[in-house]
């Protein structure tokens, strides 16, 4: 695998393969009109257009309505609708809520900045609306507990746009290490090379008038327009979200979490340097997290282990009686002095997915909840969230797993949750 392979090759690829829903031309069957949820995209960038796609191509889905702060993005958005669907009757807006207002809509799907995650899924549980969020699942810890609470009330759908755990090497990976027959892990190492793009300076002008730049904003505290902040390199400023280890975290904790179930964090130790530039997400990132009877590291290059240097992202398990090497595709076994892509003696325990998107659509008609529940990403993402505490601060941190707050320290556990900026505080917090 390329080592330099990025997170815009991944959005671009991802809009043909889907990772679970492979992307082809429309069939021309449809479910009954009476039968089919009505769905609307909110957000419509790189990842935003992939949800399009994917649920434009699903035959019990209706897409109804388009959503994008820049006037521009949403009427391109619905042009390429039009040549999958000619017939489309959806509707583009420029403000999400108008979405949440109409009784028409089944669901939403969110492709926004990360800081716009949490309000817009509480406010659609609100509205009475399924969710299917991208990744990560929000921009402050505590902006999971409520998305949680909020999902519970009103007894509504979640599914984490982590496309990656439809994929049948996933589903292996877990059982596998749910077999036991690697012995206790003890030890797993997780990684993504790559650095941030960097940003040699930030060009403050007017916004254009397609952009309602105090919306884009939203929650996140006021700054002048600069193009640079804007579509993708968003994600390298802290004020919307996390780097290159926030983007990629859920891409590979997925498999971890899934097969091993963390539990009892106590410790988390990040060390890293600012990226180079405007931008001030890390250039590079190291995190330990001390669980119960489990050491995770993550770290910005390939550990120093077996089948790692060809994998530009991937997990390596260290268990008493083997290890296992994986990442999206590819697993590699070594155990009683062989190795091997699989375990035979290990059955076929977790149902396959019957696609990500489609395991939605599933939960919506069932009411049981998708594989990438919000329960489970929230506990996922959890150590993401503490760790870029870490990186913040600069130094270690104790952690009370029951209590779900750092030890004796207001600092960092003012970062949990960062206050909305008053005019965009939709939801009360």
């Amino acid at each position: 695998m390329n080592p330099k392979f990025n997170r815009r090759q991944f959005v671009k690829i991802s809009a043909f393969t889907a990772l679970g829903l492979q992307f082809i031309p429309f069939s021309g069957l449809r479910a009954a009109a009476s039968d089919r949820i009505r769905i609307a995209h909110i957000g419509l960038g790189g990842m935003g257009l992939s949800h399009m796609n994917w649920f434009a191509n699903l035959p019990e889905a209706e897409i109804v309505a388009l959503c994008d702060v820049d006037k521009v993005r949403a009427e391109e958005a619905l042009q390429k609708l039009k040549i999958i669907h000619p017939d489309t009757k959806a509707d583009t807006y420029q403000d999400f809520r108008k979405i949440l207002d109409r009784n028409d809509i089944d669901a939403i799907t969110i492709a926004t900045p990360d800081h716009w995650h949490a309000q817009i899924a509480i406010l659609a549980f609100q509205a009475g609306k399924d969710v299917y969020g991208e990744k990560p699942l929000s921009y402050s810890m505590k902006e999971g507990d409520l998305m949680l609470k909020a999902m519970e009330d009103n007894d509504r759908m979640f599914q984490l746009g982590t496309q990656i755990h439809a994929g049948d090497n996933y589903h292996r990976v877990a059982e596998i290490l749910q077999s036991g027959l690697l012995g206790k892990i003890k030890t797993v190492r997780i990684w993504k090379t790559g650095e941030p793009q960097t940003i040699e300076k930030l060009n403050f002008q007017t916004p254009p008038p397609n952009l309602d730049w105090d919306m884009w904003l939203g929650p996140a505290p006021f700054s002048e327009y600069a193009p640079e902040k804007y579509h993708f390199t968003y994600r390298y400023f802290l004020e919307y979200s996390g780097g290159v280890f926030q983007d990629f975290w859920c891409h590979i904790a997925d498999v971890v979490w899934w097969g091993l179930e963390p539990q009892k964090l106590k410790k988390v130790t990040t060390r890293g340097e600012k990226a180079e530039g405007a931008g001030d997400t890390p250039k590079w990132l190291e995190a330990d997290f001390k669980f119960k009877k489990l050491d995770i590291h993550w770290s910005s290059t390939a550990p120093d282990v077996p089948g790692a240097a060809e994998r530009h992202i991937g997990a390596f398990f260290e268990g008493t009686n083997g290890t296992m090497i994986c990442d999206y595709g590819s697993r590699e076994i070594r155990i009683n002095g062989e190795v091997l892509t699989d375990l035979i003696d290990v059955p076929i325990s977790i149902p396959r997915s019957p696609g990500h998107q489609q395991n939605f659509l599933d939960a919506i008609k069932s009411r049981k909840q998708p594989q990438s529940h919000l329960a489970y990403a929230r506990e996922m993402t959890m150590p993401m969230h503490l760790a870029m505490a870490s990186y913040r601060l600069g130094r270690p941190l104790k952690w009370n797993a029951k209590k779900e707050l750092f030890v004796r320290d207001e600092e960092a556990n003012s970062l949990l949750f960062r206050p909305y900026r008053d005019k965009w505080n939709l939801i009360g917090a």
